[in-house]
Parts: structure tokens; sequence; C-alpha cells
């Protein structure tokens, strides 16, 4: 099958287009017919477009076009929000590339161990980089990225990037870039906070919209005069009245949100903690753990949830309201997406009403102030979360996969499929989520029997 005609029209190198057919592209979806041309003429692009668009392919084109593949230096990075995102940007763009001799596509992110990212970087620059922005950033400080021959930076879901805290992060990586470099920004929603990064980044950009881009989210907030002293209370009378599946807790300092987590445990929540002094490893437990429906609460510290992406986040609760409007509005920008309603929940204390004058000047309308009397006693029926989480000390370099764990319980252990939920494979461990009311049983029988021929240590979380 030749390429279509409309990117034959594109002055695309036979390469390219031999990347374009392998993908099937049948034609050029409204963002790359849009963004396409003006991308390849070297001009910077500002682009409104959803997942699924077909954006990955506007830009990967984009900047595989303008790379030199003799040299080898960095030339082209993409920051994405998440390790998830990063590795779906890097797949299509080595499909892309299948045509192009000789390239080097490193993908860099958090999460993974450094080691391995420090010695592929030592052998030789990669022309392409994709990666999370505190990953790379991290990198670069070290001198091991180097980014002074990069000709193309781009922003993949530059909102989502924002709301996970990560602005400071890629205003330091685009400033070690040099300054006649292109830029592309994509994002779903256009915020403030985005207006004044592509000021920051872009010169003189083509902006491009695409039908199917999101507004920005429709978020439910409500505002709770707080006395200092009856805060936990109030907070636990706001988690029962409002019984989010999923809930992020903000703290300002890292020694609440321990006090926290303790206070929710005394009225009877599953709460875990996420806080900037945790080992990469507790941290990751914990992650899973939310992520995986075995806790609805995460109380966390905003250096810690950095990088935090939960999908279907039911509501963020500010504990604390933070000391500027901009960190305010990144934090309740994490509940909301995909559409979904989201709901904002603040407790504000006397001596934050200064901090709430802030959030209203910038939102531009009078915030809704309510009342909710702070928990007196025990709550009788707490919600619990749905799942508990099977920690198996054993992974990919076990040669360990979902399924072999999905046919251990439902073969020997003898469970239905439906009570098993997320699974998530490290180099050295897996966990699996299981309904609550069945895991015990799970326990015992996993260890009572094997995985792919083999016993290993299985431990509840």
């Amino acid at each position: 099958m030749n390429a279509d005609p409309l990117f034959a029209t594109l002055p695309l190198s036979p390469a390219l287009l031999q990347g374009v057919d392998a993908l099937g592209f049948p034609a050029m979806t409204p963002v790359q017919a849009q963004a396409l041309p003006a991308i390849l003429e070297g001009r910077d692009v500002i682009a409104q477009a959803p997942t699924g668009s077909g954006k990955t392919a506007a830009f990967g084109l984009g900047l595989l076009h303008g790379l030199d593949p003799g040299n080898t230096r960095t030339q082209a990075l993409v920051l994405c929000p998440t390790r998830e995102l990063a590795d779906q940007v890097g797949k299509q763009l080595r499909r892309l590339a299948v045509g192009v001799p000789n390239l080097k596509i490193s993908l860099l992110c958090g999460g993974i161990p450094l080691g391995p990212q420090l010695a592929s970087l030592a052998a030789h620059d990669p022309q392409v980089v994709v990666g999370t922005p505190g990953r790379i950033q991290e990198l670069a400080k070290k001198k091991a990225l180097h980014l002074g021959g990069v000709r193309v930076v781009v922003l993949d879901e530059a909102d989502r990037m924002l709301d996970m805290g990560f602005e400071d992060a890629i205003r330091d990586i685009v400033k070690r870039t040099p300054p006649d470099r292109q830029g592309l920004l994509f994002s779903a929603t256009f915020p403030d906070g985005i207006r004044a990064l592509a000021t920051a980044m872009l010169r003189d950009p083509v902006e491009v919209s695409v039908g199917g881009a999101t507004a920005a989210p429709a978020i439910e907030q409500h505002f709770f005069e707080a006395e200092p002293d009856r805060k936990a209370p109030l907070l636990a009378a706001l988690l029962l009245n409002y019984r989010p599946e999923s809930c992020v807790v903000f703290c300002n300092m890292r020694r609440d949100t321990e006090e926290v987590v303790g206070s929710l445990a005394h009225y009877g929540f599953t709460a875990l903690a996420l806080h900037g002094d945790m080992e990469q490893r507790d941290r990751d437990e914990v992650l899973v753990r939310f992520a995986n429906r075995s806790c609805n609460v995460l109380v966390a510290s905003d250096v810690a949830a950095r990088g935090l992406d939960v999908e279907d986040l039911s509501a963020v609760v500010n504990y604390e309201l933070p000391t500027d409007a901009d960190t305010y509005q990144h934090r309740i920008g994490r509940t909301g997406r995909a559409g979904r309603a989201g709901l904002a929940l603040s407790l504000v204390t006397p001596r934050e009403r200064s901090r709430a004058g802030l959030v209203e000047e910038r939102q531009g309308k009078p915030l809704r102030w309510e009342r909710m009397q702070a928990l007196t006693g025990k709550p009788r029926q707490v919600p619990t979360a749905a799942m508990a989480t099977l920690r198996i000390d054993a992974g990919r370099t076990d040669k360990l996969r979902p399924g072999d764990i999905v046919g251990a319980l439902t073969g020997d252990a003898g469970m239905h499929k439906d009570a098993i939920g997320k699974i998530d494979v490290f180099p050295t461990r897996s966990y699996v989520a299981i309904a609550r009311n069945q895991a015990g049983q799970a326990l015992e029988r996993l260890r009572a029997g094997k995985i792919k021929g083999r016993k290993f240590r299985v431990n509840r979380l």
C-alpha cells in the first residue's frame, strides 16, 4: 500500500513515508493536516488536541524530519506527564522511524532505576529522548543528558504536566536547550498556566485547534471554615458526607501527612501517606495501592505528589490552602478528567482567609462557602477500599507476566477472574489487587500453590 496522497503531498523523506506506511495511516487526521505543514517549515506550534487525535504522529514526523541521523548528539526532546504515555510515544516514534538507519531513541522516566539510564547515555547520546520532566531534569543536572544540541522540544499533554506539579522542571529543562530551537506544545485544555508557558517557550506560534478538544473540566468547589484544632474531625466528616471512591488530601507540610493518616485511621478510613522522605520502593507501593483501589484516601505533600497521575480521581481535598492560587489550580486540576465532573473541598482556618482571597481573585467569581459539623466520636459505617493488595516477590527478571498471576489465581487458587483487579509487574516484585473479601483466601492459596511452576513468597500489604 502506498502512503496516502495527503501524506505524500508533504515534503517527507521516503524513509518517513515508509514509517507512515508501516503504521497503516489511511489519511491525515485534522490535527496532522493543520499542524504538520507548519511543523515541517520549522515553525513553533501550540495545538489544542485530545488524546487519540493523531498528535503523536504529527509531532513525531516533524521531529524525525528535522533529524540528522549521522549526528550522535541529542536533537529532539519529548516531555510527557507519565511513564505510560512516554512509553506509548516512544513505541510510535520507533515505528515511524522504521526506515531511518542508526537512530537511537531513549526512554528516560522516573520510577525506573537510574543506573541503566546513565550507562546508556554514557555509551552515546540518543538523537531522540522521550521522558518525564522529573527524570529528564535530574539527568540534565547530573550532566549525563546533554541538551545543547536540541533542535526541537515537544510538550505532550502539557495541561496534565502542569497539574502534576512539573511546571518548574519544564521551565528549567527548556532553558537548558538552545534559544533557536523549535517548540511544539500539545494540550487538551488551555488554562492560564498553559498560555503563560507557551508565551515563555514559543516564538510567534501557529495555533491549531481540532474538534473533540476537551473544555476545562467542571470541578465543583466547596470551601469550609475550620477551627485549627478541629480540622481532622472536619476532614473525616467531609469524607463521610461526600464518600469519594478515590481522594487525594493535600497538606503543605510533610509532617502533617503522617498526622492526618493517623487521624483518618483512628476513624476507620484506609489512608496512606505520600511524602518526599519515602524510599522509592515504599513510594511505588503506596501509588500501586492507591491506583488499584486498595486505599481510597492518599494524603500527600505537593512535592511528593509531583508526577502523581491517577485516572478517575473522584475528589481533591485541601487540608490546608496553598500559599498561591496557581498551586491551588494545579491541585484541583487532578480531578474531573476525561469529561467527568470533579470535586474539590478546601478546609480554611481564619489565618488562611487571605489565601482564599487569592483563589477568588484568580477565578474572578465568589467562592462557595459552606458549613459542616466536625465529627464527634467514631462513625459506624466508614467506606472501605474495595480491594486489597498482595505482593509477590518475583517480577520481570523472573520472566513473570500478568497472565501468569491470573492463571495461578484462576487455576490452582480457584478464583473467579472478576475478583482480580489491577496487576503491576516491576523488575523484582509484582502486585495484584484482589477483592477485599477474598484476599485472605487468595493469599493462602498462592502460598500453598505455584506460579508458573515455581514457588514465590507472597504477602498481603
